[in-house]
């Protein structure tokens, strides 16, 4: 007599996913009743290409979130900063309920900054890192994404002489290096940032930064214009 096996437990198997995939379906539901939702609004694309804070901790440029990128968070307070080089920081407090989904329509105005020598005398720097949106900081001050300092017609201006530059993501080891260019010369910046399991321990992406007067300024075809 032939013995078939194997087909209780099929069957067996078939109810269990069944039973999972109905507790990770419920379980979605109810997290999505219980996080709130904050959505970035930006007229120009200074504003859509700043970086964002939340709560102290950088989630990324205003125009990316969304999707899967979107920003959950859970009901009560939040503290939003948004940031761009050459503008004063926007920030904002928004208190979420349950479910709830909030607007927020970033304005930036620009900053009083030093004055900037002519383009001749100044440096340039181009950067090419994966993942392009990871945040760079110069000197300490937030500037922008990589992807806006890499490519064709993209890169920042600087002034000659020493500069630290950091590249953080969260859930990545941040990326450092300092420069000494001289006046009209390019410098590239290019690497892969490394993976971390570690917790976020970059201060700069938790809004730790400096307040330098004189920015880098970018030259890019498609740079913040308003």
């Amino acid at each position: 007599m032939k013995r078939v096996q194997g087909k209780p437990c099929l069957w067996a198997w078939v109810i269990v996913l069944a039973f999972v995939s109905f507790l990770i379906g419920d379980v979605s539901a109810q997290n999505s009743d219980v996080l709130g939702e904050v959505q970035f609004e930006g007229r120009t694309n200074v504003e859509k290409t700043s970086g964002v804070w939340v709560d102290k901790q950088y989630v990324g440029y205003l125009k990316e979130l969304k999707a899967s990128k979107k920003v959950l968070l859970l009901p009560g307070e939040h503290t939003i900063s948004v940031r761009q080089n050459g503008y004063q920081d926007f920030t904002q407090t928004v208190i979420l309920q349950p479910g709830q989904t909030q607007i927020i329509h970033v304005t930036m105005d620009k900053a009083a900054t030093g004055p900037m020598p002519a383009d001749h005398e100044l440096a340039t720097i181009k950067i090419n890192v994966n993942p392009s949106r990871a945040a760079v900081f110069v000197d300490g001050r937030f500037v922008g994404h990589v992807g806006e300092f890499g490519g064709v017609g993209r890169s920042m201006q600087v002034v000659p002489g020493t500069h630290q530059i950091r590249i953080a993501l969260p859930g990545y080891a941040t990326f450092q290096t300092d420069i000494n260019p001289l006046p009209t010369q390019t410098v590239e910046v290019k690497t892969d940032l490394a993976k971390s399991e570690i917790p976020v321990a970059e201060p700069l992406l938790k809004g730790d930064t400096n307040s330098t007067p004189r920015a880098p300024k970018a030259r890019d075809m498609g740079s913040p214009q308003r």
